[in-house]
């Protein structure tokens, strides 16, 4: 019998899904949205194509004890929205700092979902943080409007590396102070 270890985080509710703990059976939902390039090509670290395995090793990272990210499911089903409609992620830094990342799937891009993720993120801090951070590629002007919308503050320019672009990427940098 394979058993899931507890996960102790917070299932947060908003208006139209739950933020709720990753689980194992979301693999496929998980695999299905980011195998789109699209989506792959908006983040830093999904790859493109989406290598056999990788969905698995990254649900084990994320409910290993050891983690250092928490990753929350945006789930509809009670609402009659899909089961998974992206994932919301806190990563803790050091002095009380998360850094904060999302994505949503494809078919559900420009409906508001991102902007209500991040906002229950924000209201209910579960990292209990002073301070979140994001970042966001400079080609991505709908992404950084869902932060600013949610009280975030242009912070500067900055780059990081993104494996689906096999390339170096613009971004810009925000942060939240939470006091």
């Amino acid at each position: 019998m394979i058993q899931e270890p507890i996960v102790v985080q917070p299932a947060i509710a908003a208006e139209r899904f739950v933020l709720r703990p990753l689980r194992r059976s979301d693999a496929g939902l998980i695999e299905m949205h980011t195998a789109d390039r699209r989506l792959a090509e908006g983040t830093r670290t999904i790859p493109h194509p989406l290598p056999p395995g990788a969905t698995e090793a990254f649900i084990v990272r994320v409910l290993s004890d050891k983690r250092s990210e928490d990753v929350w499911i945006l789930d509809g089903s009670d609402q009659g929205h899909a089961e998974v409609i992206g994932l919301v992620s806190l990563t803790r830094m050091d002095r009380k700092q998360s850094e904060i990342k999302y994505w949503i799937a494809p078919a559900f891009w420009h409906t508001g979902f991102a902007s209500e993720a991040v906002a229950a993120m924000v209201a209910a801090n579960p990292h209990r943080a002073r301070t979140l951070f994001a970042e966001v590629f400079q080609d991505n002007p709908r992404s950084a409007r869902v932060l600013t919308n949610n009280g975030f503050d242009y912070l500067g320019d900055a780059e990081t590396h993104s494996i689906a672009r096999g390339a170096t990427v613009p971004t810009w940098t925000y942060l939240r102070r939470m006091d």
